[in-house]
């Protein structure tokens, strides 16, 4: 199985940049594992927040197969404790999903069509974090449900 993590625009922010390269290196050793940027919308000041977010959906649409199984990291979806979120992550390993893909969206959020097609919310707090932070917060998450899932110390309960 692979895991795809999908992400609107690109970070500036170098820490942001090395914490994902360090935890997304060490979910390579587990599995099949990418994290790719859609690059940001161009003149968005032109845009409606709802322009925005379909736009961005139809990015994102043009990168998913019909056969992923599909979670957005949404503020209102589903929180996991971390051994809760490994155990579901298992599930998905044995179910025979191929991709599991994860969706990070833009500063506004997804689209209706992107809500339409997913399978399941994640909601990593009930805090809001940045689009930006969130994605080495969450890579750090799949790492450490793989962890857990392998038995090793990374995790203490």
């Amino acid at each position: 199985m692979k895991i795809l993590v999908l992400a609107i625009g690109k970070t500036d922010e170098q820490w942001v940049q090395e914490a994902l390269l360090k935890y997304s290196k060490r979910l390579k050793y587990y599995l099949s594992f990418e994290f790719e940027v859609i690059p940001d919308l161009k003149n968005t000041k032109n845009l409606s927040e709802m322009q925005q977010k379909e736009k961005e959906g139809a990015l994102i649409l043009k990168k998913l197969n019909p056969t992923d199984k599909v979670f957005l990291l949404d503020e209102k979806g589903k929180e996991y404790r971390s051994v809760e979120f490994a155990k579901h992550l298992q599930q998905q390993m044995n179910s025979g999903v191929k991709r599991l893909v994860f969706i990070i969206g833009g500063p506004y959020g997804f689209s209706p069509e992107l809500y339409a097609k997913e399978q399941r919310k994640l909601a990593l707090s009930k805090m809001t974090f940045s689009h930006q932070m969130i994605r080495p917060f969450f890579v750090e998450q799949l790492y450490r449900a793989i962890t857990i899932l392998k038995n090793e110390p990374y995790h203490h309960e």
